[in-house]
């Protein structure tokens, strides 16, 4: 049998270990090891993150399951692996040359648009979106509000990607095909801002709905419902704007166009 007693230095020896272990799990600690392993494709799980990827389409609830797999081995909510990120970065480099080739741009406009939905309607609106929510959460979202128990901001941005990410393929892949060509959405004819204005409905939806899976996952978190209030609001938007003539995608293509003259 294996002995059952310790060595008294192991427990002397406990206070430093306890110290060191929260230093390991503070969020900087955090921040620093996914930011070093930005840099380490060798070391990064990409065929996992096209599971999730994958999944996010089909069972989001799945992509969320392993996050709670996550926090018991590893003691974060988080990510730690930033592959997904890098995929992510990868599908909006390509669908942004795709619609720099749909609208006619030039190789310099291309460019120019490409460093704008990069690093502004990327990562500049993202990190907003997350501090916004992370902060809505832990101050009203909260069932018992403790130092023991919180929501991650890294979690925050980790959900703003999972939603972001069905609203990329929709809005800058599937609906490339739809601008001049099938359906001509880009057009005054109600079938097609019938058809754009649809596509819109279900991307956005897509973002409500993945994030309120993010936040209700977490089980220290009360309420999570409310985030799903803002499907009333899209939805008198929908119609409103199918009365009205309004057409999304033109306007986004407008704006585009507008951006790097």
């Amino acid at each position: 049998m294996l002995p059952t007693t310790t060595y008294s230095p192991l427990h002397q020896d406990n206070g430093s270990r306890d110290a060191r272990d929260a230093a390991r799990h503070t969020a900087g600690a955090k921040r620093y090891k996914y930011l070093r392993r930005l840099f380490r494709f060798r070391q990064m799980d990409f065929e996992f993150a096209g599971w999730q990827m994958l999944y996010l389409f089909t069972s989001p609830q799945r992509v969320y399951r392993n996050f709670h797999y996550r926090k018991q081995t590893k003691d974060q909510w988080a990510r730690d692996d930033p592959a997904f990120l890098v995929l992510l970065s990868i599908w909006l480099c390509v669908s942004t040359v795709g619609f720099g080739f749909v609208l006619d741009m030039g190789f310099l406009e291309t460019l120019k648009l490409l460093l704008w939905v990069v690093f502004i309607d990327c990562v500049g609106v993202g990190l907003l979106i997350s501090t916004l929510m992370w902060v809505v959460t832990n101050k009203y979202l909260m069932k018992h509000p403790t130092k023991d128990y919180d929501v991650e901001w890294g979690y925050a941005f980790d959900v703003h990607l999972n939603a972001f990410y069905p609203l990329l393929v929709i809005l800058h892949f599937l609906q490339l095909f739809f601008i001049n060509h099938i359906v001509a959405i880009n057009s005054d004819w109600f079938l097609g801002y019938f058809v754009g204005n649809t596509i819109w409905l279900i991307a956005i939806g897509y973002y409500v709905y993945i994030t309120f899976l993010g936040y209700n996952a977490l089980p220290f978190l009360k309420n999570t419902v409310v985030l799903l209030y803002p499907f009333a609001l899209l939805a008198l938007l929908y119609v409103l704007s199918l009365c009205l003539g309004w057409n999304f995608t033109r306007g986004l293509c407008w704006f585009y166009k507008y951006r790097v003259q």
